[in-house]
């Protein structure tokens, strides 16, 4: 499948971005380069990482073995809790872009906002700094509520181009999605499947079976036509295959109102105001 098959959703500074791309959250760095290596081979050109994942090399290995354009790929890193504040944030930058193997990325994260350690504007500030030196193409935030969003505007005259946060048809975020929809923050989805945990819904089983398509694909389809950028992650080639081939059928009003009935705070990770 070509790659110009996967749209693309510009964000608020004009860089587009694939709103499908792929997620190597708890891929082992070792695994990390044959996986991204098959996203790649499959036609993915947006991958997903971070620095506490541990396998940005990995990912920078796949990437400099692909022999594809820097420019035909998008690259997301984030800023793990411990690096955050001003200098700190800088460092840590320095270092994922090494592991990496690139001289700039795509989209910086700061990846949860830790409230009750309070930097995540300090950190912002030096996030600032690097997308005025070009070293980053776009600025967004992962896991920040429509609070931590209200300061960060307030405080600084970048918004962020992303807020990544958990998504699905469990879990739907619809206060989330009215601030980015006020903000002009482009809404993207981890763990879009739930980790699997709604892939055996009757409604998501009904609409799969009709269209001959898998729960998943049908659930990753759900999210396209929201307007959501999704990340799916997988180890399995097939799967990794089957995830971008979303593209060939569509839901109708009715099946979208049938998976939106699902939403029930279905949360696979924690928190946001409570991890720090």
């Amino acid at each position: 499948m070509a790659p110009t098959t996967v749209p693309t959703v510009t964000l608020n500074n004009g860089v587009t971005v694939p709103q499908l791309g792929f997620g190597v959250f708890q891929v082992p760095d070792p695994e990390t380069t044959a996986a991204v290596t098959a996203a790649l081979e499959a036609g993915y050109r947006s991958i997903d990482t971070a620095a506490i994942y541990g396998n940005e090399t990995g990912v920078g290995r796949a990437l400099a073995d692909s022999g594809i354009a820097r420019d035909e790929l998008f690259v997301t890193t984030k800023l793990w809790n411990a690096d955050q504040g001003y200098d700190a944030t800088l460092r840590a930058f320095d270092a994922s872009l090494a592991k990496l193997g690139l001289d700039h990325v795509d989209l910086y994260l700061i990846h949860w906002p830790t409230p009750a350690r309070d930097l995540y504007r300090e950190s912002w500030k030096a996030i600032e700094k690097l997308a005025a030196d070009g070293r980053i193409r776009a600025a967004g935030v992962s896991n920040f509520q429509p609070r931590h969003l209200d300061r960060l505007v307030a405080d600084s005259d970048l918004v962020p181009a992303v807020n990544q946060i958990e998504l699905h048809p469990g879990l739907q975020q619809a206060e989330l999605r009215a601030a980015h929809d006020r903000l002009g923050i482009a809404t993207e989805a981890w763990s879009p499947l739930a980790q699997g945990a709604v892939l055996q819904d009757e409604a998501i089983t009904t609409i799969a079976a009709r269209h001959g398509k898998s729960p998943a694909q049908v659930v990753l389809r759900w999210h396209l036509q929201l307007g959501n950028v999704v990340i799916p992650k997988s180890v399995t080639p097939a799967r990794i295959r089957e995830n971008l081939d979303v593209f060939d059928f569509a839901l109708t009003d009715e099946e979208m109102t049938a998976v939106a009935a699902l939403d029930r705070d279905l949360r696979t990770g924690p928190h946001p105001d409570e991890l720090n």
